[in-house]
């Protein structure tokens, strides 16, 4: 009876775990948090359950809760996944050193685990220490040439220092692989709007923009281009298209018209507005 009793416990803690996981993968961590404290209250040291409550905890935004949960994770096993994970509770708790600490472990790890080299560059670009997450971040892709997220942080650090040959070539990278993935694209537009390619990065726009109406950064970005071809009628169309989304975005929308050759100047905003509404 003991023997069937404790088979059932650990069918019952399987399962719950399971769905632990399920949940973490559907943006459910409030389940999977109930799912990892039910596990761990039957057996304190168990260290998946362990692992997957410090993601629960995580996704929520509890950075400083999830640190012990992952830490005691991390220490238990080489997984660079709970490495990593740690590494980011550290670093939106403030605690970058810490982060660091674990990430140069992660990236270590065999096989490679791609989301450190990408952690690790955020975090050393963070902290201005751009060259070195360049180096880290083509290590990245020379492991996960395919993970698209690596080429991007890529082009963002080398557009950040002012880099745009290199910086172009990376996001060129990650649209080879996802064409339509709009930080690339968003990326891409940029650099080739500082060299004054505005009818290329035009094209991209549009293409974003077929993919996903409502990407209203690539609307505005493409009506900045409009303006600047000289089509003056597509171009406010467009950024009245992107202001009619919502206050959040006039911001971008004027510095659009006030930045382009084309531009219009209001002394008072509130006319700006009206103009925008095409009153």
């Amino acid at each position: 009876m003991a023997i069937g009793t404790q088979n059932e416990r650990q069918r019952a803690q399987a399962d719950a775990l399971q769905r632990a996981r399920l949940a973490i993968q559907n943006d459910r961590p409030v389940d999977a948090e109930r799912l990892a404290a039910d596990v761990l209250k039957a057996n304190s040291g168990h260290l998946e359950a362990t692992k997957l409550l410090g993601y629960a905890l995580l996704m929520q935004g509890r950075a400083d809760e999830a640190i012990d949960p992952l830490e005691k994770a991390a220490r238990s096993s080489r997984d660079p996944e709970a490495e990593t994970q740690l590494a980011i509770a550290l670093r939106q708790a403030g605690d970058s050193d810490r982060a660091l600490t674990w990430l140069r472990r992660a990236v270590k790890r065999a096989p490679p685990f791609p989301a450190a080299f990408h952690e690790l560059g955020f975090v050393l670009h963070s902290l201005g220490r751009s060259a070195e997450a360049i180096d880290v971040l083509r290590q990245g892709i020379a492991v996960a040439p395919m993970m698209t997220d690596l080429a991007i942080q890529l082009g963002f650090v080398c557009y950040a220092i002012n880099d745009r040959a290199n910086a172009g070539a990376a996001f060129a990278h990650a649209l080879g692989i996802n064409p339509i993935h709009p930080d690339a694209i968003q990326g891409l537009g940029n650099v080739m709007m500082d060299a004054g390619d505005y009818r290329q990065a035009a094209d991209l726009f549009r293409r974003a923009l077929a993919a996903n109406a409502d990407d209203t950064p690539a609307r505005i970005a493409l009506g900045n281009c409009l303006l600047e071809l000289g089509d003056m009628d597509g171009g406010l169309a467009c950024l009245r298209a992107a202001s009619a989304r919502g206050p959040e975005f006039y911001g971008r929308v004027f510095r659009a018209l006030l930045q382009s050759g084309h531009s219009r100047f209001w002394l008072r905003p509130s006319d700006a507005a009206k103009f925008l509404k095409g009153a």
